[in-house]
C-alpha cells in the first residue's frame, strides 16, 4: 500500500501543480470545454495514463465541465501517487 503524505509534503508538492487544489484528503481540478464533445475527448485521454499507473481518478461530467478527483482509496488519503497521476493529467489538452 502507497504511504499517506504528510500535511508538509502535499502542501510542497500542491504548490508545484498548477490548476489542482487540495481539499480535505483529495486532489481537485476542473477543466471547462467548448462542448460535451471535447468534454468526452479529453476524457477519453484519461484511460491510458490511468491504467498504466494503476489508479484511477474519480470524474464527473457535466455537459462541458469535467471535475477530476485524486485519492488514493486504499492508503485513505493523499499518496504520491495522486500527485503523479495528476502531473501527467495535466500534460494532456
Amino acid at each position: 500500500m502507497a504511504q499517506l503524505l504528510t500535511e508538509a509534503e502535499i502542501q510542497d508538492l500542491a504548490n508545484n501543480l498548477s490548476g489542482w487544489t487540495v481539499e480535505g484528503s483529495k486532489l481537485c481540478c476542473q477543466r471547462n470545454f467548448k462542448d460535451f464533445l471535447q468534454a468526452m475527448e479529453f476524457v477519453n485521454k484519461l484511460v491510458e495514463p490511468a491504467e498504466s499507473a494503476g489508479h484511477h481518478p474519480d470524474i464527473e461530467i457535466s455537459y462541458n465541465k469535467v471535475r477530476i478527483t485524486l485519492t488514493t482509496h486504499d492508503a485513505g488519503g493523499l499518496t504520491q501517487k495522486d500527485f503523479e497521476l495528476a502531473k501527467e493529467i495535466s500534460q494532456i489538452s
